[in-house]
């Protein structure tokens, strides 16, 4: 009776011993497979592996892996976290999940646990951006400064350090970072798009000329947008003809649009080219007669033309259609 207890106890402890040896040698197997670039069958040794012993965290980081490699995310995410239910104090395994959950946009996750792993080098990193897309500026700015000392050639975080300099209206520190991470990445023409509507808004024309140029020639999508900042910077910076045939373009596409055309009006009015500021003035109130801005500015064009008499005549005229026109003429201010 003694013997049969014996080999009734000892039954499991062999069969044990068995499985840790199967799921060891497809480990191995798994480990060939994928250094030879042969993620499938990586993957189906690494299930093997597992099947065999449920707790061998090895296997479950290199399936990870391999179903990285394979694109395969789900999957992926789902061998590193039984990993770090095994072991949560592995750095290695919270690396891989932390980038996981950043590059699958759950954000308060991968923060979750990149907090827990601050020596991992992309940490910082994986913090700050996540902060950056759920609008906590603040922090944000923090961990971005120091990946950026971390990794200087990390142009995504330098191109994100400055959009949230943006979003804290800091706009003098948000160029520098543009400017560092379209150095490192010549061929973002986006990038190069916003850095010249920031340099627009501060009414430099000249270096938002210079990064439309760029983000034009490096492919950037040219919708009507793109043509009018670029008409109204060379407006701005003298290039009058070349500001006048962009715009002119831009009337082709969307005909009689009265914001536009009273925006190259002031763009005319603003550098001094009175004949074609009235001529624009003049489209205006062919669309509308009874626009009565319109009007006054084409009043106040025509005085700067030297003819006053008649400009004030027109202004009269307005202040008629529009008595709140008055207050601009007293103060020589334009009807914006």
């Amino acid at each position: 009776m003694k013997s049969v207890i014996i080999i009734f106890l000892c039954f499991p402890a062999s069969l044990f011993s068995q499985n840790i040896d199967s799921a060891g040698y497809y480990f191995k197997k798994g480990t060939e497979a994928k250094d030879a670039r042969l993620f499938a069958v990586a993957g189906k040794n690494f299930d093997k592996a597992i099947h065999f012993n449920q707790n061998y965290t090895e296997a479950f980081i290199e399936n990870g892996r391999v179903n990285q490699d394979m694109r395969k995310v789900d999957a992926a995410m789902a061998n590193f976290t039984r990993a770090y239910e095994l072991q949560p104090g592995n750095n290695e395994v919270v690396k891989e999940l932390s980038s996981l959950y950043f590059n699958n946009r759950q954000f308060q996750k991968a923060i979750d646990l990149a907090q827990k792993c601050t020596s991992c080098p992309e940490a910082d990193r994986i913090l700050g951006m996540s902060y950056y897309n759920l609008e906590d500026f603040g922090k944000a700015v923090n961990f971005l400064q120091k990946a950026i000392i971390k990794n200087d050639r990390d142009a995504e975080s330098a191109y994100t350090l400055g959009r949230t300099y943006l979003e804290l209206e800091n706009e003098k520190n948000a160029i520098p970072q543009f400017q560092r991470a379209i150095e490192l990445e010549p061929l973002r023409n986006v990038w190069m798009y916003e850095l010249g509507l920031i340099y627009y808004s501060q009414d430099n024309y000249k270096s938002a000329l210079k990064y439309f140029i760029m983000a034009g020639d490096a492919g950037y999508n040219k919708t009507n947008d793109f043509y009018e900042n670029m008409g109204f910077a060379q407006l701005y910076t003298g290039d009058t003809q070349n500001g006048v045939k962009t715009l002119t373009e831009i009337i082709q596409r969307k005909p009689n649009n009265r914001e536009l055309l009273n925006n190259i009006a002031q763009a005319m009015y603003d550098t001094k080219h009175y004949d074609e500021a009235v001529s624009y003035y003049e489209k205006l109130l062919t669309i509308n007669p009874k626009d009565a801005s319109s009007l006054f500015m084409a009043g106040m064009t025509f005085q700067k033309k030297g003819d006053k008499e008649k400009g004030q005549k027109i202004c009269d005229k307005a202040i008629e259609m529009d008595p709140s026109l008055a207050s601009h003429r007293q103060k020589k201010e334009l009807p914006m």
